[in-house]
């Protein structure tokens, strides 16, 4: 279930202040609201000085793409397309605890000649307050290269920039969360193209049936559904449609997670020192 907060206009004000400082900014886009909202205040205050640049690779499904593209269309904004190969890193596809700086690595080593290029001063990603305190290594990656981060330097946490991106009429304001497809399966499982279509099929199924936030966590035959758990009552109803439909996907075998939905649930699979390390 979406929670929205009042918004504070301070921190609003201050995202804006902090854009408009950049004088020119490519904006890391992939349609979610974060990432939304910051480019709505770059094209705001920057006007045809801020560029969106969208990345396409197998860990991403085309319906997030093709909603992406959608949304950058309704904007007006000028959106770059690129590819990049994260998957084909075999430090990426291991799979362990650091594979999202892996990613993060080949996303700023794609988009910083898209900048370079475009000539404009700031490379720019939706980050947010609430990534600070979780584990969050590719954020290390951002760090390190410079990259900036208005929103999370103004404090906007992820329910205040819904109801900010409500409050500037941005439709996708409560669009569900969404990691890449890799986040599904389990650290230490490599990570290949036919595990991430088989993932992308079925949660699209999924979608297709009416789910909203929904995830389906890879355990080689076995997919571990979660859904958010408001919705955990029809997943159980319609549990013989569901089954077929993820079966359908390449699954032997279909499971509920009784916990329903929850973010980096599958961080439980790595032990703590391990965390600590990479932190």
């Amino acid at each position: 279930m979406i929670q929205l907060d009042s918004f504070d206009a301070t921190r609003l004000k201050s995202a804006r202040e902090i854009v408009r400082d950049l004088g020119s900014v490519l904006v890391a886009y992939s349609g979610g609201v974060d990432s939304t909202l910051l480019l709505r205040l770059a094209m705001d205050e920057l006007g045809e000085r801020a560029v969106a640049v969208l990345a396409s690779s197998p860990a991403y499904p085309e319906s997030e793409q093709a909603a992406a593209r959608e949304m950058a269309r309704y904007m007006g904004a000028r959106l770059v397309e690129v590819m990049t190969g994260e998957v084909e890193l075999e430090a990426y596809a291991r799979n362990n605890p650091d594979r999202c700086f892996h990613c993060k690595e080949e996303l700023f080593d794609t988009l910083e000649p898209v900048q370079h290029e475009l000539d404009l001063a700031h490379l720019a990603y939706g980050a947010t307050a609430d990534d600070a305190g979780d584990h969050r290594p590719g954020h290390g990656s951002a760090v390190r290269r410079g990259v900036r981060f208005p929103l999370l330097e103004a404090g906007m946490a992820k329910s205040e920039i819904r109801a900010a991106a409500r409050s500037l009429g941005l439709p996708n304001w409560n669009k569900p969360s969404f990691a890449c497809l890799s986040s599904r399966i389990p650290h230490g499982t490599p990570v290949t193209v036919a595990a991430l279509r088989q993932i992308e099929a079925a949660e699209d199924a999924l979608k297709a049936m009416g789910f909203r936030q929904v995830r389906v966590r890879h355990h080689g035959d076995v997919a571990r559904i979660e859904v958010d758990a408001d919705e955990m009552p029809r997943l159980v109803a319609q549990r013989e449609l569901v089954a077929a439909a993820v079966r359908e996907a390449g699954y032997k075998f279909v499971a509920a997670d009784l916990e329903g939905y929850s973010t980096g649930s599958l961080n439980r699979t790595w032990k703590p020192e391990t965390s600590r390390r990479l932190s």
